[in-house]
């Protein structure tokens, strides 16, 4: 059963819903979705953060049933566009719990691609990976809408 809340959130998920976070970096992986596959794979993904001084991309990460867009937050440039359909699994980690990854097929090389973020809050790393969850749940909806008239 869903909250009353629920239908108050449909709305502005349509439209997306835009965060600001640091992007950390990507790393490949074997498997599309599993708990230890993303730790493993943001724990080097953070690793390799902490090594290079350089400074993190602040992006605008904005969630839609049509998926996930990255946005370069000083240069308003858009960065990459993933289709809902390309990915198949986001979580907050959860030593790293500022930390929200996603893996999602490479477009080009078909890899599967882990990518991760760090949000200013643990609160807010939750939020995106919720409303990711919201938003494969919308895409659902909105295809056996579609299809059910057929």
């Amino acid at each position: 059963e869903l909250p009353e809340s629920w239908a108050d959130m449909q709305e502005p998920l349509l439209d997306g819903m835009c965060f600001t976070l640091k992007y950390l970096g990507m790393t490949l992986v074997e498997k599309p979705k599993g708990e230890d596959m993303a730790a493993a794979a943001i724990r080097r993904i953070v690793a390799t953060a902490r090594v290079g001084a350089r400074k993190f991309q602040k992006v605008i990460l904005t969630v839609s049933p049509r998926g996930i867009s990255l946005q370069d937050a000083d240069t308003k440039e858009m960065v990459e566009n993933i289709s809902i359909y390309r990915i198949s699994y986001c979580t907050t980690d959860k030593l790293q719990n500022k930390v929200f990854a996603y893996v999602a097929q490479s477009q080009e090389s078909g890899a599967l691609e882990c990518h991760a973020f760090l949000s200013p809050k643990k609160k807010i790393a939750q939020a995106v990976t919720l409303t990711v969850a919201q938003a494969f749940q919308m895409a659902l909806d909105l295809w056996e809408a579609a299809h059910a008239g057929r």
